[in-house]
């Protein structure tokens, strides 16, 4: 049988896909720049992830965490222990059965993440200032999308079902100057950023 290619079979996908491949290559040099500039203990991409899972999924075993991020229980546990040993995630006895092991964020953790959110944010809104108040409107717009359909494409079966995104305010700041969108559209390159990295 042959065998179709989907992006000649939807033109548009295959565009948008491109796009977004590029872009992410852009944010992944953004990216690191953003952690090199974070003045606490630095963590690795696959580290990060893990601090991603348990910031928006709250507390997870082992094996839920694994299944989050692709990951085998193992695997999944050697990245934890180096964020243990740097404050920024803890392991406690289930209160519903003491042979399983939780796993959470801390305080310290979610300060991290704040402080790295924000150097990147700052970079981005650089780059969306040069943007018109219609191009933000519209990748905020889009962002939305792509975060929408990735959350359902990438939760586990056992899970699906709609999903819901949190509505957020528009926070603008003095570094951060207003604009129709332009804080949606920050917030949206970071998470739907974050959710592929």
């Amino acid at each position: 049988m042959r065998r179709t290619d989907p992006a000649a079979e939807h033109p548009s996908g295959g565009e948008a896909a491109e796009a977004a491949r590029a872009v992410v290559e852009q944010l992944e040099m953004l990216w690191e720049r953003g952690r090199d500039a974070v003045p606490t203990a630095p963590v690795s991409t696959s580290q990060l992830r893990v601090l991603y899972v348990l910031e928006q999924r709250g507390s997870l075993n082992l094996r839920e965490l694994g299944d989050h991020l692709g990951a085998a229980p193992s695997s999944a546990s050697r990245l934890c222990d180096r964020l243990q040993a740097i404050g920024y995630l803890d392991r406690s006895f289930s209160t519903a059965d003491r042979r399983e092991v939780r796993l959470c964020i801390t305080s310290l953790g979610r300060s991290y993440l704040a402080d790295l959110r924000a150097h990147r944010e700052r970079a981005l809104a650089a780059t969306l200032g040069a943007m018109t108040p219609q191009e933000r409107d519209a990748l905020a717009r889009g962002l939305t999308a792509f975060r929408r359909a990735h959350q359902a494409a990438s939760m586990p079966s056992s899970q699906k079902g709609p999903v819901a995104l949190r509505s957020e305010p528009d926070e603008g700041t003095g570094e951060r100057p207003s604009g129709p969108h332009r804080g949606a559209a920050v917030r949206g390159v970071h998470e739907a950023s974050s959710r592929t990295a």
